[in-house]
């Protein structure tokens, strides 16, 4: 037995000492890897030189990484913006054009395949090209100054790529004009979304009343007309689920942001102050570049996006602005009826039409080119081509779906808009400068060094010869056909109102009796509630740069305080219910880290959700269990037959239904987090953790490279953390969407203007400027964009060649 023994431990000994080489090995082969891939990180320092320069250009970077140019035109400024995005965030800016242009299959394989066949139906960068040819030749001139800055890195560059192009294995190619406009197409995906209501509304047509229906969408007045009767028929043969979920979730419609602007009469400086904190996916690297930009003509402050040779959100010297997305309906789907069965011909009010066909060549690695066939109608792309796997797999329904949309037009001119605001000298220019901002509307606040303030909501928003945008409509009538859009002087504006304050934050912006369509449907009002209490709590005192702050950073819901006393209302059944009703009752709404509240309070509004809603809507309830607060109010208050189960035969009340709820809440939490409801935290499901697209599905990669911070506030406050709500309890809260950009402009002082973004200026990994800003920015900090060129560690000298 003991030799038995002594052999045993030879081997574990060997075993061990084998492994612990093999781990050393690894260690070292990755730590060589890593030293490797420093490589990839830019020169910062000494000189470049680029063809088509007009003059030096000085880049300064501070030590957090931010950007100062300085330049003698904004041509040259435009060149060295292109040098200075590709040498940090490369990869970012090559994959956001390929996505644009539904290239990802090139490089990442036959799974891709779905969102290229999209890319390829919408058309995003045919448009992009077409947006390009028709600029303004002083437009196209900075488009391809910027191109030339960013193929002059390409071509100098030495070093390995990245770490996201040696994981996919491939090359960036040169950057084209089209590029960069193809951008703005993709966040006008993202920032317009009323499509996908309308598949929904669709979805629900098969399962309830047109009233149970309205229901759901509370802010849309009881009263309207609907026609859902009447296309129920012609949709039900569409696979409408697939169809609801076609775009990834980073481009699935998100919309939540701030901004708000105070007139000099109620700041302490005299000058007005502006906010604005843009919400969009929380991802790394992040949306937004910091930069400060200085010409002779003027100097920009604020964020520009990788790939873009503009400052998106930012000041001037003159002007500041910011922006929050409308919620307007500027999308319709129409279902367009084939010629008996025929895929090539569809009907028209004026007879058969053949459709406008195309042939995509989509390349997929490792497997042979995909022949994709697009379709368009008058009306727009054919978007229920792109569910089917192959062409001969469309649904059989004598039906499809057409997207009309005015971000898919040629003469799209947004991108002469951003010119033009960004050389603004005041209100006046501004505003005028947005009547060429044509998609994504946005709700644009502003306001101007000489004190004045203003709001315009620009876009081409249709005028439709009938129905109100909530339904896909019968396309060969021509009954629902758009016949113009709303002229520029009637969208939403107002300069230096009466109350001296502009408050924005995806509500509703036109009064009742507004006399065109917007929307049929508006977001509920939570964040411009709180927003605007905190404002009118100020009435009389003058507000500085750290007033504004602390509201950007409120984290106290007014959808809480709406629905708590309801549920306040329940009797508790043991004594676990119990406590958390006291937890809930001393609770004030915010949605802190610390606090067990926030928990208890969201999974019993899940919980409840469940309950009141997933009996009736079956399959489409994957739609509505992220609670809505408006929802499950206005079945307590006024709806109380939701809360029977119309699947069981007992009749269920909403007392019932609100103990039941509570307890299994409770449940899944005691399951996920093991602990005494008093130790409970927030922080610790409502984690931020900026997934990267590619690294996130690499675990050493994630190891090494990924971040997260514990977060407050929730969907509804003033520092919006928007959460999963993953069918898995487990995986629920994982804060997703947020401020990637703060920013506070003092017009008195633009230089005392504050920012900051979520992640870091870089995306490469290994730059310790990749994350490097994210507890900052999670604890509420701020950075000034001054362009102190004593204090930069860095000067680059970009010289013509």
């Amino acid at each position: 037995m003991s030799r038995r023994r002594s052999a045993i431990s030879r081997v574990l000994t060997w075993t061990t000492r084998g492994l612990a080489v093999l781990v050393v090995l690894a260690v070292l082969a990755v730590g060589g890897g890593i030293l490797w891939l420093r490589g990839s990180l830019p020169d910062l320092e000494g000189e470049a030189r680029l063809a088509g320069l007009g003059a030096a250009v000085d880049v300064l970077r501070d030590p957090d990484g931010i950007v100062t140019l300085r330049a003698q035109d904004e041509r040259d400024a435009a060149m060295a913006l292109g040098y200075v995005h590709a040498q940090d965030r490369l990869w970012q800016m090559d994959f956001t054009r390929r996505g644009g242009a539904g290239r990802i299959s090139e490089v990442i394989g036959a799974r891709a395949l779905p969102f290229d066949r999209l890319m390829r139906t919408l058309g995003l960068y045919r448009a992009a090209e077409a947006n390009y040819a028709a600029l303004p030749a002083e437009i196209r001139d900075l488009l391809m100054a910027y191109a030339a800055g960013v193929n002059a890195f390409l071509t100098q560059r030495s070093g390995p790529l990245p770490l996201e192009f040696q994981i996919l294995r491939y090359q960036p190619e040169p950057w084209r004009p089209a590029d960069s406009l193809v951008w703005g197409r993709l966040m006008a995906v993202q920032l317009s979304g009323n499509w996908r209501d309308e598949v929904l509304r669709a979805r629900l047509a098969k399962r309830l009343s047109p009233e149970q229906i309205d229901f759901l969408w509370p802010a849309y007045p009881k009263d309207a007309p609907t026609t859902l009767t009447d296309l129920a028929a012609a949709t039900r043969d569409l696979p409408l689920a697939r169809f609801a979920n076609i775009l990834p979730w980073e481009l699935a419609p998100k919309a939540a942001s701030n901004a708000w602007v105070l007139s000099g009469a109620h700041s302490a400086s005299g000058a007005p102050l502006l906010a604005n904190d843009a919400h969009l996916a929380l991802s790394a690297p992040g949306q937004w570049v910091l930069t400060r930009i200085e010409t002779p003509e003027r100097t920009l402050t604020g964020a520009t996006a990788p790939g873009l040779p503009f400052l998106v959100l930012g000041q001037n010297g003159h002007v500041a602005w910011g922006f929050t997305t409308t919620r307007s309906d500027t999308q319709d789907l129409f279902i367009e009826r084939l010629v008996d069965g025929d895929p090539t011909r569809y009907e028209t009010p004026d007879g058969p039409r053949a459709f406008e066909t195309r042939a995509e060549i989509i390349t997929v690695r490792d497997r042979a080119p995909e022949t994709w066939q697009v379709r368009e109608t008058r009306h727009g792309p054919v978007l229920s081509d792109a569910i089917a796997e192959r062409l001969d797999h469309l649904p059989q329904s004598g039906t499809i779906l057409a997207l009309a949309w005015p971000g898919l037009r040629g003469d799209d001119r947004t991108a002469v808009a951003l010119h033009r605001m960004n050389n603004a000298r005041d209100v006046v220019e501004f505003r005028d400068a947005l009547r060429d901002f044509h998609s994504p509307q946005q709700n644009v606040v502003f306001a101007d060094r000489d004190g004045r303030i203003g709001f315009t909501a620009p876009a081409r928003v249709p005028l439709r010869k009938k129905g109100d945008g909530r339904h896909p409509v019968p396309g060969w009538s021509g009954d629902y056909d758009w016949h113009g859009e709303i002229p520029f002087e009637d969208l939403p504006w107002t300069l230096d109102p009466p109350a001296g304050a502009v408050i924005t934050a995806n509500n509703k912006v036109v009064p009742e009796g507004y006399r065109y369509l917007l929307a049929a449907d508006w977001q509920a009002p939570y964040r411009a509630q709180r927003i605007d209490t905190l404002v009118r709590d100020r009435e009389g005192k003058k507000s500085t740069l750290a007033d504004m702050a602390a509201i950007q950073l409120d984290v106290t819901s007014a959808a809480a305080q709406e629905l708590l006393p309801r549920l306040l209302a329940t009797d508790p059944t043991n004594p676990r219910a119990e406590a958390a009703l006291s937890i809930l009752r001393s609770w004030d709404g915010a949605m802190t880290r610390d606090a067990a509240a926030p928990l208890i309070f969201h999974a019993w509004a899940g919980a409840l959700t469940e309950a009141l809603l997933a009996d009736e809507l079956g399959n489409a309830f994957e739609a509505f269990q992220r609670p809505k607060v408006a929802i499950l109010t206005a079945v307590l208050r006024d709806a109380p037959a939701w809360c029977d189960d119309v699947t069981s035969p007992a009749v269920e009340d909403c007392a019932a239904q609100l103990s039941a709820a509570l307890d299994s809440a409770l449940d899944g939490l005691d399951k996920r987090f093991g602990k005494p409801l008093p130790e409970l935290r927030w922080g610790e499901a409502h984690v931020a953790r900026f997934a990267h697209p590619i690294l996130r599905h690499v675990p050493l990669a994630e190891a090494l490279f990924g971040f997260a911070q514990e977060t407050a506030g929730s969907g509804n406050t003033p520092n919006q953390g928007g959460f999963t709500y993953d069918a898995d309890p487990a995986r629920r809260y994982t804060n997703v969407h947020g401020p990637g950009y703060r920013a506070i402009y003092d017009l008195g002082n633009p230089d005392n203007s504050q920012f900051m973004i979520a992640t870091g200026q870089s995306g490469n990994p290994l730059s310790p400027w990749y994350g490097n800003l994210a507890e900052r920015w999670r604890d509420g900090h701020y950075l000034k964009l001054v362009g102190d060129g004593t204090v930069a560690p860095s000067h680059l000298r970009l010289t013509p060649r």
